[in-house]
């Protein structure tokens, strides 16, 4: 039985009572307030169980809660870290691959400068060559101009 109820029927049976004139007493039915105070003694330990229960699912309840909220605490850093770490990734990648264009632009700059130096070389060689067969050939034309003039009878001026 509900407690609040025996207590409206406690204050029932008060207010059903005949008072004792001139005094603020009454006379109560023995029988029925035994009644309802036993009625009472039954039912407060039911109540105290129901809200002691009421109390601990209460307390179940604000430890699920607070394990839930720790759970999604872990879950939001641990993504947290995540993307920072996807974010360092991305950024050394990124570092990476710059540096990388840059030696690379660096090789083949260096690699242009090599071969142009090697035109350069060969070309001035070969320019050397050319100059030295060019030479032989000058002469050799000279010295046949030469033999010619000699082998040519003098003419008239004789």
């Amino acid at each position: 039985m509900d407690i609040l109820h025996l207590i409206d029927r406690l204050e029932e049976l008060f207010n059903e009572s005949r008072a004792i004139p001139f005094t603020h007493n009454v006379v109560v039915d023995e029988e029925k307030m035994l009644d309802l105070i036993d009625q009472m003694r039954v039912a407060i330990p039911d109540e105290m169980r129901n809200a002691q229960q009421v109390m601990a699912q209460r307390d179940r309840i604000l430890a699920q809660a607070q394990e839930e909220a720790n759970r999604t605490l872990l879950l939001a850093r641990e993504k947290g870290e995540q993307l920072l770490e996807k974010d360092s990734i991305v950024q050394n990648a990124q570092y990476y691959a710059e540096q990388r264009a840059t030696d690379i632009i660096t090789e083949a700059d260096q690699s242009r400068r090599d071969a142009d130096h090697y035109v350069i070389e060969t070309l001035t060689h070969l320019e050397l060559e050319l100059e030295r067969y060019l030479n032989q050939v000058r002469n050799g034309i000279q010295t046949v101009r030469e033999t010619i003039a000699e082998g040519e009878p003098e003419t008239e001026s004789e």
